[in-house]
């Protein structure tokens, strides 16, 4: 009898044993970005990584691949709809799918940044990220800011008819080269590696950029100015693929997205801290801080960028130029 129970004892212990990783298998999820390691969206995602696991008492790992090691954002997106990767940080890129991702990146469709937050996170900010969801197969789960971008130049800038030619780089973008040509300046596309000595050798006069990388460019050695356009406000979702939201069990699924509103938030305190510290840097380094006319940049762009958007989302935007 006793020999009996030590078997039955034995046995049950090695079902145990074999049955463990089946109901505690780790789970690693890929999480490649453009970003280096210095910006908050990649603190942003380890910070992810670091309460999902906490959250699912490690069963759930996130390794998180900066500078494009993973592969370029388009590729990343694609791996994602394969089911080869399984999370990235995209933006209007998705447009090229989802129409409506468009209306992350609108010149002047918001006056501050809390404008931009009660969209994000409203009704058509709900819109934007189902039709990511259908059109895509990946989903949004919290989204980051983007600093606003500003225009610098050798000489204040307050008001549209103060540009009169201004000869400016601008992204290879066409919304963006209309509404700067509807300002007034003589915008034209170019690499943005070719930008520092193209101001340095009077190429151009001018270009626009966030704060952050204004500073990492060294912009302020060829530029004395930085006028607050804040011509574009936007966001950037982080993400997962649809496939693998799917293969996790609703209580994982509310962890993830726990993790997620955890690295929005630290996310958020790392970028406000962050505009603080490159405007700073930047006035140290010489730079003058123009306000600008903004009501007057708004109402002279309007057309353009009306031109320039798709019909799904033209109401929306004719809306956002109203209030």
């Amino acid at each position: 009898m006793t020999l009996n129970l030590k078997l039955t004892a034995l046995a049950a212990a090695v079902a145990a044993v074999v049955a463990a990783p089946l109901s505690a298998q780790e789970m690693t999820l890929k999480l490649g970005h453009l970003a280096n390691e210095e910006n908050s969206w990649h603190k942003a995602s380890v910070r992810f990584g670091e309460e999902l696991s906490a959250l699912t008492d490690g069963r759930i790992a996130v390794e998180v691949f900066p500078n494009e090691s993973l592969g370029k954002e388009i590729d990343l997106i694609n791996g994602m709809q394969l089911g080869t990767v399984d999370m990235t940080i995209t933006g209007e890129s998705l447009q090229n799918w989802a129409p409506k991702a468009a209306l992350l990146a609108v010149p002047y469709a918001f006056k501050t940044i809390e404008e931009m937050d009660a969209f994000a996170a409203g009704p058509v900010g709900d819109e934007i990220k189902q039709q990511i969801i259908d059109n895509v197969q990946i989903r949004p789960i919290a989204y980051f800011a983007r600093g606003a971008r500003e225009l610098t130049s050798n000489r204040p800038i307050t008001s549209p008819d103060e540009l009169d030619g201004l000869k400016m780089r601008v992204p290879n973008v066409p919304l963006f080269v209309d509404v700067w040509k509807s300002l007034g300046a003589t915008p034209g596309p170019m690499a943005f590696s070719e930008v520092f000595t193209s101001l340095q050798n009077g190429t151009i006069e001018a270009q626009e950029n966030p704060l952050a990388l204004i500073r990492s460019a060294s912009f302020y050695e060829v530029q004395s100015h930085v006028n607050l356009t804040d011509h574009v406000r936007s966001w950037i979702y982080l993400t997962i693929a649809e496939s693998t939201w799917n293969k996790l069990s609703e209580e994982d699924q509310a962890a993830v997205m726990e993790a997620a509103a955890r690295a929005q938030a630290y996310e958020r305190e790392l970028f406000e801290a962050s505009l603080a510290e490159d405007r700073a840097f930047l006035e140290e380094k010489g730079m003058t801080f123009v306000e600008v006319d903004a009501a007057a940049f708004q109402a002279a762009a309007k057309d353009a960028v009306l031109a320039n958007v798709n019909e799904e989302i033209k109401p929306i935007v004719e809306e956002l130029f109203t209030q």
